[in-house]
């Protein structure tokens, strides 16, 4: 009901029903008091063209409004009217001079041609520029307005909760605000997460000792894989300062596979035979 089948809305926004607004309170009076009756009930038309100085209740500062799509049921509604509106009416009752006379004698055609004309004047185009899309416009506002949907309903007229329940699917400011929480979180953790620096390692700290020992310590589990050669031995009081900084999948104190002795004592005699090598060539530089 508030979208057309390609997608545009059939009623007027917040900022459209003032602009509206204002535009109307420049008219004649009978003009002005007509937009404005219809824009502040959201009452039908027929509703509007329909009223006599009857139902205008000054004294409880309402308009009874009979509904016309009753058939077969004589169902009347109150809604309430500001001080603004109620005095308008109050001049164009003093003017007309008769209770029972129509506030506005004129065809639904002609009423229909007044609001197009104040629309036309406030640069409000489209589909929604008509006296439906003041009716669809009060609905959605009182709904964004937190307005009981039972109570809308019977402003409105409807037989059905479920016809008042449609409005609910406007977007209004509300909603729009419940979107941009995610939007701005979304930003600021973008922001945030560009603009912070990144975190300084633990394993590559220089000066002090915990660096020292998180360096150590690093070694160690370094040395220590099944696949390397050569074991280190590091002082158990050390292993523990430095595997504090590290994180856990580089702790030294993990469990290690042991070599066998033969390992163990393979590792040895590479090691001698290294060492014993690298000393002929020290020598052999000499002479």
């Amino acid at each position: 009901m508030v979208f057309t089948t390609c997608g545009h809305r059939k009623y007027l926004t917040s900022k459209e029903l003032q602009s509206f607004a204002e535009t109307a309170r420049r008219a004649p009076l009978d003009v002005r008091t007509f937009c404005l009756t219809i824009a502040n009930t959201g009452c039908r038309i027929s509703e509007a063209l329909a009223m006599t100085a009857e139902n205008v209740d000054f004294e409880a500062q309402t308009l009874v409004i009979k509904c016309l799509k009753k058939r077969g049921k004589t169902i009347y509604r109150a809604i309430p009217l500001s001080q603004g509106l109620l005095q308008q009416l109050r001049r164009l009752v003093d003017q007309i001079g008769s209770a029972s006379q129509r506030l506005w004698p004129w065809s639904r055609m002609t009423g229909y041609r007044r609001i197009c004309e104040i629309m036309a004047q406030a640069g409000i185009v489209g589909e929604h520029a008509s006296p439906k899309g003041l009716r669809h416009g009060f609905a959605v506002q009182a709904i964004q307005a937190n307005v009981p949907l039972t109570l809308v309903q019977r402003w409105l007229g409807h037989a059905n909760l479920k016809t008042t329940a449609i409005y609910t699917a406007a977007m209004g400011a509300e909603e729009r605000k419940l979107a941009e929480r995610m939007w701005l979180g979304d930003n600021a953790a973008e922001t945030s997460a560009s603009n912070e620096p990144a975190a300084p390692s633990p394993l590559r700290a220089t000066g002090g000792a915990a660096a020292r020992c998180g360096s150590l310590a690093q070694d160690a589990a370094f040395f220590h894989r099944p696949n390397y050669r050569f074991s280190v031995s590091i002082p158990g009081s050390i292993l523990k300062q430095g595997e504090q900084g590290l994180p856990p999948q580089r702790r030294a104190t993990d469990a290690i596979p042991k070599k066998s002795l033969l390992g163990q004592l393979l590792d040895c005699a590479l090691l001698r035979f290294w060492l014993n090598r690298n000393s002929k060539n020290t020598d052999n530089s000499y002479t």
